[in-house]
């Protein structure tokens, strides 16, 4: 728990430590089914995931509404990424939820609504519904902060029928940009566009009566040179990129 907007960086790294479970879990979970299910006939589902923070001051304790900043648009992207990476076990999973209750795409008072950061980051992956997805290997350095330590990376990838890749990316760290350098093998691509979603601020979100924070916009940190994609990675970004 702790407060969806009023938080530091410990309570930061903790959250990011916290939600990077879900990938031991699905492991653990899938290895035990694989031994009873080989040839994975049953799906693994997901319900329910997501941050659990403490309700805004002034709300109905039992209706669970909290507000939603660009620490829940990293977690929301980490678990897609967990997902995306684990689709072969993984048929569903259910973020927690969707209108004004724990980390909500959708915001609501009266006949006005907020997109929240969430909701920006599900828009985003929605490419890789539909597509199959490419097996890529990770490797990072971590990020660290007082005693905790997590992976300063998180990412996966699909690729569409007509042949377009879509790669997702996240950095975790709050106060880092990462150069990347991804080698696509096995396919020709020669254009590469993408969107970032993040914000000055770590705790920064969007609200009522209020210009949106945290909102996507055009990247223009991604060069492809022949099968080498090197990639400028803002701290505390999410990117998805679409190569053809």
């Amino acid at each position: 728990l702790g407060s969806a907007t009023e938080f530091d960086e410990s309570e930061w790294i903790s959250t990011m430590n916290a939600t990077l479970k879900m990938k031991e879990l699905i492991t653990r979970h899938s290895t035990i089914m694989d031994k009873y299910d080989p040839e994975r006939r049953v799906g693994l589902y997901v319900d329910e995931w997501g941050n659990w923070f403490d309700v805004e001051p002034g709300t109905e304790r039992g209706f669970l509404y909290q507000q939603n900043s660009l620490r829940d648009a990293v977690v929301a992207a980490i678990n897609l990424n967990i997902f995306n990476n684990h689709c072969d076990r993984v048929k569903m999973a259910n973020i927690a939820q969707t209108v004004n209750v724990l980390q909500s795409m959708i915001l609501t008072q009266e006949e006005k609504i907020v997109l929240t950061p969430s909701y920006y980051v599900f828009r985003m992956f929605k490419v890789h519904q539909d597509a199959t997805m490419i097996p890529l290997t990770l490797k990072c350095e971590d990020y660290r902060f007082e005693e905790k330590k997590v992976p300063a990376l998180s990412a996966s990838a699909s690729r569409k029928e007509d042949g377009t890749i879509h790669l997702s990316l996240t950095n975790l760290n709050p106060n880092k940009p990462i150069d990347l350098k991804c080698e696509i093998r096995g396919s020709k691509v020669s254009k590469v566009d993408g969107e970032i979603l993040t914000a000055p601020n770590m705790n920064d979100y969007n609200d009522f009566g209020q210009k949106e924070k945290v909102y996507p916009v055009e990247f223009k940190g991604a060069k492809l040179n022949g099968e080498t994609l090197m990639i400028h990675l803002p701290a505390k970004s999410i990117v998805v990129l679409e190569l053809k």
